[in-house]
C-alpha cells in the first residue's frame, strides 16, 4: 500500500474536516470533476469510433510510449488491469493493437499500437485537444504551466512507481 509521505507541510496542519475544507477547495473531489466532464465530452467522439474510454486511454498512451507491458500500460492509462485485460481483447480483436512477447522475458506480453489503431487515434485525437484546450479557456500560458507543474509535484508524491 502507498503511504503518504511526512512532509513539513502536512506534519504542521491540523487535521481538518471536509466540511471546513469544503468540495470546491479540496483537490481530489476538484480533480475528479475536472476528468469527468473530460470523458463525458469525448463520450460521443469515442462511441462513434466503436471506443470506451479504457480503450482511449489505451491508444492514447500507446501513441507516445509503444510496446509496454500490460502491467504498466494499466498504471499510464489509469485503469484497472482487469477493465484494461478485457479492453485489450476487443482492440485486438479489431485489430487495433496486438500482443507480441518480450524479447527478455517469456513471461511478459507487450502491448503494440498497430497502424489501424494508430489511425483510429489519430481521428480521436483533434477531438481530445480541443476538449483539452476548452478546459485552459481564459487560463494565461503560465498559470497553465504552473498548474501542470503542480500536478507532476503532487503525483510524484504519491506514486507508486518509477513512471
Amino acid at each position: 500500500m502507498n503511504e503518504i509521505k511526512p512532509t513539513a507541510t502536512n506534519k504542521a496542519e491540523p487535521l481538518r474536516r471536509l466540511g471546513e475544507i469544503g468540495l470546491s477547495n479540496f483537490a481530489p473531489y476538484l480533480m475528479n470533476r475536472i476528468m469527468g466532464r473530460y470523458n463525458a465530452n469525448l463520450r460521443h467522439e469515442i462511441a462513434g469510433l466503436g471506443l470506451t474510454t479504457p480503450k482511449m486511454r489505451a491508444l492514447a498512451v500507446l501513441s507516445v510510449i509503444d510496446g509496454l507491458p500490460i502491467s504498466e500500460l494499466a498504471v499510464y492509462a489509469v485503469v484497472e488491469q482487469s477493465t484494461l485485460s478485457r479492453a485489450l481483447e476487443q482492440l485486438t480483436a479489431d485489430g487495433l493493437v496486438r500482443r507480441d512477447p518480450d524479447p527478455h522475458d517469456s513471461r511478459v506480453t507487450r502491448i503494440v499500437i498497430t497502424d489501424a489503431g494508430r489511425a483510429a487515434f489519430e481521428q480521436l485525437w483533434p477531438s481530445m485537444s480541443r476538449v483539452y484546450s476548452q478546459m485552459f479557456h481564459g487560463i494565461p500560458t503560465d498559470e497553465r504551466t504552473a498548474f501542470v507543474a503542480t500536478l507532476q509535484k503532487v503525483l510524484h508524491n504519491i506514486r507508486k512507481h518509477d513512471f
